[in-house]
């Protein structure tokens, strides 16, 4: 093992973020700095036209360990987790939401499972999923129905026994990251089912615990989005069986 390889990669992708990104950086170093192991946070660009380059640039003369992929081109949520993941370093990958929705603080969850052996643990809002999960400022009526019966069908055809798929602060291994990832095809809002779904059809053990999750209400997910992951949701089936994943 390479004595410099950080343990822990802190994955945010942005996309328009420069209203919000520096309180979120600061909420993340303020959480890392404190902890003993190595670490980094890779702040992946995804073409933004506001100033989220800038100010995240900003903040590397403060952070260490700050690393910054600024692509100039809008490929979407799913693309930009991807690159995050390929590129990082850590033996432990973990990406969060811009908005810091899950605090950072909820890794110290995470870490015991990672400790136990497991591969890939995710956040989730849904105490059907794990107990003591709950939305301290949950989304309007019509997104909490509207992300309700989408799951249903996600678990039907995809990812059945998870009833929240899409909650973004999700935990890699580095063999699972690089298994996942590199299979992986969808670009916007339905990646995250998509690598779940890798993460049961090659074998890795999957935790979860139980988010304290504060909506914010300047998401950039939109009724439309939820609709596009049922699509991409299809494909994903799709992909699984004829074998798309297995080249």
């Amino acid at each position: 093992m390479d004595p410099d390889q950080p343990y822990l990669s802190f994955i945010i992708p942005a996309y328009n973020e420069a209203s919000r990104i520096g309180k979120t950086l600061e909420a993340v170093f303020s959480y890392l700095r404190e902890k003993p192991f190595r670490w980094e946070i890779l702040v992946v660009i995804d073409g933004a036209q506001d100033a989220t380059s800038e100010v995240v640039k900003r903040y590397q003369e403060r952070i260490p360990y700050l690393k910054v992929i600024d692509r100039k081109v809008n490929k979407g949520k799913g693309y930009t987790v991807r690159e995050g993941m390929l590129r990082a370093q850590g033996q432990i990958r973990l990406f969060s939401d811009a908005d810091n929705s899950t605090s950072p603080d909820h890794f110290d969850k995470m870490k015991p499972f990672f400790d136990q052996g497991f591969d890939v643990v995710i956040c989730s809002r849904e105490p059907w999923d794990a107990p003591g999960a709950k939305q301290v400022v949950p989304q309007s009526f019509i997104k909490r129905q509207a992300g309700n019966l989408g799951n249903i069908f996600i678990q039907i055809m995809a990812v059945p026994g998870i009833w929240d798929t899409q909650c973004g602060f999700k935990a890699f291994s580095e063999r699972s990251a690089k298994a996942i990832f590199s299979r992986s095809f969808i670009d916007r809002w339905g990646f995250d089912t998509e690598a779940l779904a890798l993460a049961r059809k090659l074998g890795f053990r999957v935790a979860m615990v139980p988010a304290f999750w504060v909506n914010d209400p300047n998401s950039h997910v939109k009724l439309s989005g939820y609709i596009k992951v049922l699509f991409e949701t299809m494909q994903v089936r799709w992909n699984l069986l004829t074998g798309k994943y297995n080249r």
